[in-house]
């Protein structure tokens, strides 16, 4: 049976967080090469080495769990600025957090960056509840992915800080995992090199010793300064990072890539309420299309995994432009329009999932030529690129949107037969669309004593709509709803929309 290093599949996909978060391309790679690197001159065990390499490769792993309340509440639309200009910032002084923030958000529309620094006022820190959703997403994420459950530990403990004034749980000193804390440093090294150049790493490190990091460590990184600097210098570390994972290197069956794609599906559809649970449905109904159409089992299931992976680039642009619920500028539509680029570009970087790259980045072409694609297209590949978009198209009609609701099943027929009349879709493949209506999965069994009127609710919450939202779009009172919430919390523990997502896509509740 074929296996694959595991760092390589992640690695690759690695870039979509780097995205996600509004750094520089490859600074997760470099950051679990540092966190080695510090790691092993402390004296560290190989396991514990591991452990931190992973940790620091996943860290922004959470990171499209609290995106849509970062643009929204923060960010005047823009999560990924808000993300890339707070990450410099000492989280222990709220004006630090929010001076950083109001930079991060400065080529912003001034009515926007009103609204967000008013928003600031009243909430001066974000960075608490940020925390909880990034470190829950990640840790759910992880260990999907397969990673050693200290992983997964550690990276529910990414926000911590050494003196214990840190999120989720405030840990402190030996309390936060060996692999946190030199995730921890490790990040900090890199990110102060990257988006603070005129201060320099070394600098940032010393002043946060014994507060954000753990203090040996920080003189650890004082006294190996030279080699670390080398591998941050370096034009790409991808050979270097692929090398450098400490012990025996960990693998996952051929057979079970598409655990790794499912949770990347999910990681990119949690960017956005609307879009929640979009990439599996679409996958799932196009490897039944595809069945239906006799294309073999080998192409069925290379449909089946690009299809999951298709929407990985929307990472890469910003909330207020995927939530925007008015018509998109010329200018916002052109950057929507990249991210097939971004998906193509994501799954190139390794000959794993390569094979993937140029189907997934068709997932918005048309038969006709017009629509957007991630590059070109093999003449082999044509059938099954068709059915991608086909079933892209279907779902998302099926789906609300910023700026209208789901449609109707008759509409959603009308709406495709219309394509198919204009040249855009396939007539053959929309014909078994719509007599294969929809994915057909059996909804599991509703978990922690809910309701089917109470799931319903839950997955609204998930959507982001407000009590009063649901209660329109129920049909019952404002009040039965917050009746409902409140059972929800109360069965489930969870307390934000952000956790109603993450519960609901865990538990199968989004299944359509």
């Amino acid at each position: 049976m074929s296996v694959y290093r595991l760092n390589e599949v992640l690695g690759a996909l690695s870039l979509a967080t780097d995205s996600a978060n509004g750094v520089p391309p490859e600074t997760a790679l470099r950051t679990a090469l540092v966190a080695v690197s510090i790691g092993r001159a402390a004296g560290f065990d190989e396991e514990t080495l591991r452990d931190a390499y992973y940790a620091a490769l996943l860290r922004f792993l959470g990171c499209t769990a609290f995106a849509y309340e970062t643009a929204g509440r923060y960010g005047a639309g823009d999560d990924r600025a808000v993300l890339g200009a707070a990450l410099a910032a000492d989280t222990s002084k709220p004006i630090d957090v929010a001076r950083r923030i109001v930079t991060g958000i400065a080529n912003a529309p001034l009515g926007k960056r009103a609204a967000a620094l008013a928003r600031l006022t009243f909430d001066p820190d974000p960075t608490h509840a940020l925390a909880r959703a990034h470190c829950e997403l990640a840790m759910t994420l992880a260990t999907r992915l397969g990673v050693p459950p200290a992983v997964v530990v550690s990276l529910g403990q990414i926000y911590e800080r050494f003196d214990g004034r840190g999120d989720p749980h405030g840990l402190s000193g030996d309390g936060i995992e060996a692999s946190a804390r030199l995730a921890a440093i490790a990040f900090r090294v890199v990110i102060s090199q990257t988006l603070e150049r005129e201060t320099g790493s070394l600098d940032v490190v010393q002043k946060r010793s014994g507060t954000e990091l753990d203090p040996i460590l920080a003189e650890v990184v004082s006294i190996n300064a030279g080699a670390i600097g080398d591998l941050l210098r370096g034009p790409a570390v991808w050979d270097l990072f692929l090398d450098a994972e400490p012990g025996r290197p960990l693998t996952i069956p051929a057979t079970e890539l598409d655990r790794v794609a499912q949770a990347f599906a999910d990681y990119s559809d949690l960017k956005s309420p609307f879009t929640i649970g979009h990439s599996p449905s679409v996958a799932a109904l196009a490897k039944d299309v595809g069945r239906e159409l006799q294309l073999g089992t080998e192409d069925c299931s290379t449909l089946y995994t690009a299809a999951l992976l298709h929407d990985l680039g929307r990472v890469a642009i910003a909330n207020g432009i995927w939530d925007k619920p008015g018509k998109l500028s010329p200018g916002e539509r052109s950057l929507v329009e990249t991210h097939a680029w971004h998906t193509t570009r994501i799954l190139q970087r390794t000959p794993l999932l390569a094979t993937f790259a140029s189907l997934a980045g068709q997932a918005h072409a048309h038969v006709d030529g017009s629509g957007y694609t991630g590059g070109p297209l093999p003449a082999a590949e044509v059938a099954k690129a068709r059915i991608l978009a086909a079933c892209d198209v279907y779902r998302a009609l099926k789906e609300d949107r910023p700026h209208r609701k789901a449609l109707n099943p008759d509409s959603v027929s009308r709406t495709l037969l219309e394509e198919v009349a204009c040249g855009r879709l396939d007539a053959n493949i929309v014909d078994a669309i719509l007599s294969n209506d929809g994915v057909r999965m059996k909804r599991p069994d509703l978990p922690a004593g809910l309701s089917e009127r109470e799931a319903q609710v839950l997955r609204l919450v998930a959507n982001g709509l407000s009590n009063k939202e649901i209660a329109s779009r129920l049909e019952i009172s404002a009040k039965t709803v917050q009746h409902h919430v409140a059972h929800i919390y109360e069965k489930t523990g969870i307390r934000t929309r952000a956790s109603a997502a993450i519960y609901a896509m865990t538990q199968g509740l989004l299944v359509p």
